[in-house]
């Protein structure tokens, strides 16, 4: 008998365990939109919960309890919890509209820029300066038909300054451009990809064995790959170095 009854003890609160679930999920106004918070939520079973400031619970109940909600007094239609499909997102929607301070955001699509979108916008943005040539000698037709000197190209042969600054400008693009392409084809996600290096060491070596435009361009993608990994094993080869760790050496 001594050992029967810590066995039935056991059984007992084996099923009375098994028995208990929790409900969570969120409650929102008819719109499907605004969370409501402050909303009771009661179990036949004598548990209660509240909703947070977001809408949302979590309360304990058994198989054969039934839930329903209240707010401002006025109670809801009873949910048995057997027939709750999913018990950890049980959403409910009171029939009534309020301002909440939290609300459910409508779907958003993210589209990310390619290099070549952005590269084209910037070339449009900046025509003149991209396509600034050196003035020179030139013709044009009159509205009678005749054929002269063009005035506004003449004029800017003198205009040095603006020459030279335009020119200045135009190259600074044309950098920044080479720049950003070679960001572009080697940057942190591709070089962790290919050598699984993680930070602070990918750091260090994007900036060690950054290659030049001229090879970026030209390289196809087999050959880039190459180049990202034999600089990958010279780079092991010699050591890495954390600077935050070298300067607490120092």
């Amino acid at each position: 008998m001594q050992k029967i009854l810590p066995l039935l003890f056991f059984i007992l609160l084996s099923n009375t365990v098994r028995a208990q679930l929790t409900v969570s999920g969120s409650v929102l106004d008819k719109g499907k939109i605004n969370l409501v918070p402050n909303v009771k939520v009661v179990s036949t079973g004598g548990m209660f919960a509240m909703t947070d400031s977001m809408g949302r619970y979590s309360i304990p109940v058994k198989a054969g309890d039934s839930l329903y909600f209240v707010y401002n007094s006025k109670p809801t239609q009873k949910f048995a919890v057997n027939k709750i499909a999913n018990p950890v997102q049980f959403d409910v929607s009171l029939h009534l509209f309020v301002n909440s301070k939290y609300s459910i955001l409508k779907e958003v699509v993210v589209f990310s820029k390619t290099y070549r979108q952005d590269s084209l916008e910037n070339r449009i943005a900046y025509a003149d300066v991209f396509e600034y040539k050196k003035p020179g000698l030139s013709t044009s037709i009159t509205p009678g038909g005749g054929v002269g000197a063009d005035v506004n190209e003449l004029i800017n042969i003198f205009r040095f300054k603006r020459n030279k600054r335009l020119k200045a400008f135009q190259n600074r693009l044309e950098e920044q451009e080479k720049e950003r392409y070679i960001n572009y084809r080697f940057n942190k996600i591709t070089v962790g990809r290919i050598t699984g290096l993680k930070t602070p060491e990918v750091d260090s070596f994007i900036v060690w064995y950054r290659p030049s435009y001229e090879f970026a361009a030209a390289a196809d993608l087999i050959t880039f790959n190459q180049y990202v990994l034999n600089a990958y094993y010279q780079f092991k080869k010699w050591g890495f170095v954390d600077p935050a760790k070298k300067n607490d050496d120092l």
